[in-house]
């Protein structure tokens, strides 16, 4: 049987998340979990849901001993759908667990947006691609953010961390996509 601990440290470390910021999601001690992560402690099978769920994999995933990548197949019917904002349809594209780059699709209906605020999530690299229509990318914070007009082909590269926007203010459906590197831990 593969020891947890190590394959705990390794998702959590690909997600660049902080061995405190694992414990307060999965409602540990940071102390209890730097023990697991050496193999120092067991933990129980809630406690590894919790944890597995901070990290964004299933309890089975802790355990696999097969990392090997193979080819995985994602049909456009068969898309997780993630609630938005009206307007708007989003979908993860890739498939957990989240090994190294997190994949969504969205489509914006004329002057839907990601919501009225800039948003963030972690501090990964992401990178927007606009597959059709126009949208604007609006980067910083409010009162201070630099707006980016994109159409189809255009893309732009940001850090997670810093506030953003999209919006459609077209007068068609646009799709775009976003690629993420490493994966950000959902809140």
């Amino acid at each position: 049987m593969t020891d947890v601990g190590p394959r705990i440290r390794a998702y959590r470390t690909m997600r660049r998340m902080t061995l405190r910021a694992l414990a307060t999601a999965a409602q540990a001690s940071p102390s209890f979990v730097s023990q697991l992560e050496r193999g120092r402690a067991g933990a129980s099978i809630g406690m590894l849901r919790r944890i597995a769920s901070a990290l964004g994999v299933t309890v089975a995933d802790l355990f696999a001993e097969d990392d090997e990548v193979r080819p995985r197949v994602v049909r456009r019917a068969e898309r997780p759908e993630l609630r938005t904002a009206p307007g708007t349809r989003k979908y993860l594209i890739s498939q957990r667990p989240l090994r190294n780059l997190e994949v969504y699709a969205a489509e914006f209906d004329p002057g839907a947006s990601t919501g009225a605020e800039p948003y963030t999530h972690g501090d990964a690299q992401e990178l927007l691609l606009v597959l059709s229509g126009r949208v604007t990318l609006s980067l910083g914070p409010p009162g201070a953010a630099a707006d980016h007009a994109l159409g189809p082909g255009d893309s732009l590269e940001y850090r997670t961390s810093v506030p953003h926007r999209v919006v459609n203010e077209g007068d068609e459906t646009a799709e775009v996509l976003w690629v993420i590197s490493p994966p950000t831990p959902s809140d």
